[in-house]
Formats: structure tokens, sequence, C-alpha cells
């Protein structure tokens, strides 16, 4: 609890008011100085000086978003099996980021693991989830070919390193009396991990992977850019051929699919919290 030296109460008021104390005030001012230090460095290199074309030029996008105000919805059983094709994939890609990612959260864990176990495991885990899915499923499209199973690939080996950090940071905030006590009847380490970690972090591990799954359909949809299957496939050639009737439909089917999941899977959320 941070300390606050006592002040004169108000006359006006007759309340006094805590006040931090002058070390803590300058600290925050310096963090203060140094968040608009780094947006003045950043200005220039991510050219924010041409915000202004947003004003100036707003009837170029009004131009080009007039196009999509006639979706094309000709071949919409085409766009939804699409669309179920990359569901499919985010449901493959996270049930194998899920199986992986639990053994490595374990192992990610510094209150179960120890550190010599704990450090490379966790840069490993960083290096997943630091790489772009597109980057992952360009290097399986290579590897394996066009196709949704580059997709689901590329979301595994990605989202394997999201898992672990979130089941770790879980896992490492459980109640440690429940382990203590298995501990205490002579068991080994891996039935305090099975009835003394698991059981307390289920509940929160279930709703964060119900909310990866809704990203991870998102994910997927960009996917099929670079060929690794599902609507992202053939909305990106819609693109390129100037089809903009049909690329706007294939745009409401999957805001559509996407708001149906979200909805869907906060209300399973909240049932499992």
């Amino acid at each position: 609890m941070a300390n606050y030296a006592p002040v004169s109460p108000l006359p006006a008021s007759g309340l006094a008011v805590p006040r931090r104390p002058l070390r803590q005030r300058l600290c925050i001012w310096a963090l203060w100085l140094l968040v608009l230090a780094l947006l003045a460095w950043s200005w220039a290199p991510a050219e924010m000086f041409r915000v202004q074309a947003l004003f100036t030029d707003w009837r170029n996008m009004a131009e080009f978003g007039r196009a999509f105000l006639h979706p094309n919805f000709r071949d919409w059983d085409n766009y939804l099996s699409d669309m179920m094709v990359t569901i499919q994939i985010a449901i493959w890609g996270t049930t194998l980021a899920v199986l992986f990612g639990i053994p490595f959260s374990i192992l990610s864990s510094a209150n179960i693991a120890p550190q010599w176990i704990v450090q490379p495991v966790r840069r490993l885990m960083d290096a997943c989830r630091a790489i772009n899915e597109i980057v992952f499923a360009l290097m399986f499209v290579v590897a394996v070919g066009l196709g949704p199973f580059a997709g689901v690939m590329a979301l595994f080996v990605h989202n394997l390193g999201v898992f672990s950090k979130l089941f770790s940071e879980a896992v490492e905030a459980i109640d440690p009396r429940p382990i203590e006590g298995i501990r205490a009847t002579g068991a080994g380490r891996l039935q305090e991990v099975i009835f003394g970690v698991i059981p307390q972090v289920i509940p929160l591990w279930s709703s964060l992977t119900l909310y990866r799954l809704e990203t991870n359909v998102r994910s997927a949809t960009t996917l099929g850019i670079v060929g690794a299957g599902g609507i992202g496939q053939t909305l990106y050639e819609s693109i390129r051929s100037f089809q903009y009737g049909q690329t706007a439909a294939q745009v409401i089917i999957v805001v559509v699919t996407v708001v149906a999941i979200d909805l869907a899977s906060a209300r399973l959320r909240r049932a499992l919290i």
C-alpha cells in the first residue's frame, strides 16, 4: 500500500485530501514524459503526419466504399461452405494448441517446474507466440502444399505459445495449499499436478480456450490470403479480380459468423467461470 503524506484539510469542504509523496509524483511524471517521448520518436517513422489525408481525400474512400453497397449473394452456398472450412481450421488449430499447450504451460510455471526448465521452455514459447500465423502459414504451405492443413498447423504453432503463456499464468496464481496437502501424503510431482493443479485451473483454462477459438476463427480467415484454405482464399481472389459485390457478400458472412461465435462463446465463458 502506498504511503501518503498527511495534509491540512481544505478550508472549503473540511475534507482531508491525501497527497502522494514527492518521489512517487516524480515517478508518475517521468512515466508520462517517457510515453510522450516515445510517441514523438515514432511520429515520423509511422508517417502519422499523413493523418490529414483522411480529411482531404475522404472522397476517394467513399468512392471505393460505394462499390461494396451492393453485395452479391449469388454463390452464397459456396461462401458458407468456405466459411465452414474456416471454422473447422480454427477448431483443429485450437484443439492441437490446447493439447500440447497444457504440458508446456506446466513446464513454464515457476511454482511447479525448476528454473532450468522454466526459462528454456518460456523462450521457446515466446518464439512461437512472436511469429505471426501468416508467417507460419507460408512455411507450412511450402512444406505441405496449399490447403486447410497448412492453416491448421499455422494456428497450432502460434497458439501453442499463446496457450502456454495464458495457462502458465493461471497455474502460477493457484492456491498452493491443496498441493501442499497432496505432497504431505507422499504423492509424486505428477500426482500433485493432476490432483492439485488441474482442478483449480480447469474453469479458467476452458474460458481462455473459448476466447482463443473465437479469435482463431478471425485469424483463419486471413490465412486464406497465403493459400491456407477457407473463405480467406475466396475473399482474396474476389478482391484481386475487383468483384466488390461478391467481396461484400463474403465479408457479411464472415462478420455474421464471428458475431454468432462471439455471442455463443461469451455465454459459455460466463457459465464456466
